[in-house]
Formats: structure tokens, sequence, C-alpha cells
């Protein structure tokens, strides 16, 4: 059965894209669902960190799943509706204020890469392979998602995957700048944890506005909305977790932050 599954642990919540005949092949229900689990963990005070990943060890996500393509993306309405649901799955990790993971193993291959990129940090590991197949199957990417993969890997290497369509491995992922960090696949839960583990342990206002920032200035001036980001600035000032912090560096101390 093709599902989005929940897993959480302290304040990291894991959603895993399951669908293991298929290699993860992400399924029209499956995008739809998507931004409601966003949503339902960016209510829940006490999850700090969101990780996306596949089921298994073989596949992250294997792009859409092509068996819908003939029913769901028949006609134009349909395709219309189709790319709406997907636009909303890739811009939920994107809106969400929240840090969001993309912990990647084995294949992250068409929508795979493309959801990885509307992620704020992706690692993965060292049998990773990537390919953007669009040019394969005669499909037209949208404006915005080739937007997405310039802001991450810049215009030559977006030219690149998109022209060639051919697979990467995960050294070159490092090289393009798509992944921040490789990891043997025995160490990859570990590191992706860790790090989990050091966000969590940070002060959830300050990492809300930075992730707003970066996200505004992804935009066009037009579209920025810097008054928002500056008001989220001010809020961390303001808040209770920035007099903890200051108490605890003068006390030589964990501090203790709780998000207000």
């Amino acid at each position: 059965m093709a599902e989005l599954l929940l897993r959480r642990e302290s304040a990291v919540a894991t959603i895993v894209f399951s669908n293991l005949p298929k290699m993860n092949a992400v399924t029209y229900d499956m995008w739809c669902a998507l931004p409601e689990r966003i949503a339902e963990l960016e209510r829940d005070a006490a999850v700090r960190v969101i990780v996306i990943t596949g089921d298994g060890d073989r596949s992250f996500i294997a792009g859409a799943d092509i068996s819908q393509f003939e029913t769901l993306r028949g006609t134009a309405d349909a395709q219309a509706e189709y790319n709406t649901a997907v636009e909303r799955g890739y811009g939920a990790p994107m809106a969400c204020a929240k840090p969001v993971i993309a912990k990647i193993r084995g294949i992250c291959i068409g929508g795979g890469l493309g959801l990885a990129a509307a992620c704020d940090i992706r690692i993965c590991s060292d049998d990773a392979v990537f390919r953007m197949p669009a040019a394969r199957l005669g499909l037209g990417y949208s404006t915005s998602g080739v937007r997405r993969f310039m802001n991450v890997i810049g215009a030559a290497n977006t030219a690149d995957i998109f022209f060639s369509a051919r697979k990467f491995d995960a050294a070159e992922a490092l090289r393009m700048g798509f992944v921040s960090r490789v990891c043997t696949a025995a160490t990859l839960d570990s590191e992706v944890s860790a790090l989990c583990a050091m966000i969590a342990g940070n002060a959830p206002l300050t990492i809300a506005a930075a992730k707003y920032s970066i996200q505004q200035a992804l935009k066009d001036p037009a579209e920025r909305d810097l008054a928002a980001a500056t008001r989220l600035v001010e809020a961390c000032f303001a808040s209770d977790d920035h007099k903890e912090g200051r108490r605890a560096f003068m006390e030589k101390r964990t501090p203790a932050f709780v998000g207000k």
C-alpha cells in the first residue's frame, strides 16, 4: 500500500514515503497528503525538526508513480489538477516554519529529486543515485520547479541535469551543492539524528526567522515580504528564549528553549 508513514522520536518527526513495490514512487494521494502531514507537524509545539525519507534502504523516492499518468494526467484539466497537487507538495516543506531535512538513500529521481530540492537541508548516503528524467518522458517542468533547482545548484548545473537527463552519484551531488553531506549507508541514520538533535536544542523562533529570511531572499524582489521577516527577528529579541539564552551563556549551561 502506498502511503505516508509518520514516526516521532522526541522532538524529531519523520515523514516516510512508503511504496516499496515501486521504490517509493509517489502517488497522487501521497502528494495530496504531504502538505497536511507537514501542517500537522508545524502545529505541534513538541516537534522541532521534520525529516523526509523513503521506506526501506533501496530508494528515497523513485519519482512520481508513472502508472497513474494515463488516468490522472491524460487530459489538460487532469494534468492541471495533478500539477497543482505536486506543487503544493513541493511548497509544503518550504512554507513550513520548522527545518525540513531530506534523508536520502538509494534512488532519488524525478519527483523525489524535486521534493529533496524543496527541503532546507539534504544529506545522502554514498550509494545514492540521482536523476532528473523529465526530458526522457517528454514532461514540461514548471518554472517554479526549475527555479528551485537553480536556487540550490545554480543555472549551469540545473541545465546539465535537465538537458542530459543523466544519472549522477553522491559525490557529484556534493560537488554541485545539492547535498550538504555524504555519509556511508551505515552511518546515515546516526549522522542525520545528530544534526536533528543539534537543531532541536536551539531556539525555535531564531530558526523560524532565519528560515523565513532565506525563503524571502530566494524570491523575486517584488514578491518578498521583508517587513514580515523583520517582525520575526524582532520577536526573537523580545522572547523569553532570548532571555534564557543570555542567562545560560552567563551561567555556562545548556539553554532550555521553549519557543516563546
